[in-house]
């Protein structure tokens, strides 16, 4: 009988955002193995000891939850890759892939997830990913605009925005498949995505 009063007197109660957070990380887990029609709401709260009205509390829909995911992971990578004014792109390129492949190495159910987000038949949910797309290829642009070497028109030249849209595909896939297992280190791959992005943009 001590012992369990002692448990719940040690039993911390999770505030609003830990217990959001601790929702989005069981849904990045469930999303990046299933697809988004065969995740169900119940299993999320299953998984995070919670009841079912609590979840819908903090996400309406299964729209929203997946929405929310898909949203968090954006945000951690734009944290991540955010451009350091002042610097040449390609003195930071280096150092922004390391970044960006620290993220995918530490976050790989939310990685998954947010790259299953194009593939969901809900219209609403590819929306947000193709703004989260959006916003990465508007963060790299702005990067090469800020550069005298490419700017300070780069995000008005389609060339150069078609070349940035590509590489960010580019990109994703090598990740998606170094996460399956491939023998390249982080090194390799950081290499190999730098010289794709330094060729695409040569003139």
């Amino acid at each position: 009988m001590a012992a369990n009063q002692g448990e719940q007197r040690t039993r911390r109660r999770l505030s609003t955002g830990e217990r959001r957070e601790q929702l989005l990380s069981v849904g990045a887990r469930l999303f990046s193995e299933s697809p988004y029609d065969d995740v169900w709401i119940e299993q999320v709260a299953e998984i995070a000891g919670v009841s079912r009205g609590l979840l819908y509390h903090y996400f309406p829909t299964k729209r929203d939850f997946f929405a929310a995911v898909v949203e968090r992971e954006s945000g951690r990578m734009l944290r991540m890759t955010a451009a350091v004014p002042g610097v040449p792109v390609r003195e930071q390129l280096t150092a922004g892939l390391d970044a960006y492949l620290e993220y995918v190495s530490a976050h790989a159910h939310g990685y998954r997830a947010f790259h299953r987000a194009d593939a969901a038949g809900d219209q609403a949910v590819r929306r947000v990913y193709r703004r989260a797309l959006a916003a990465q290829e508007r963060q790299i642009l702005a990067a090469l605009d800020a550069d005298p070497e490419f700017g300070p028109s780069a995000a008005r030249r389609p060339d150069l925005c078609l070349a940035v849209r590509g590489w960010l595909a580019f990109t994703t896939a090598v990740c998606l498949e170094w996460l399956r297992g491939s023998e390249l280190t982080r090194a390799q791959v950081r290499d190999l995505c730098a010289r794709a992005l330094l060729g695409v943009l040569a003139p």
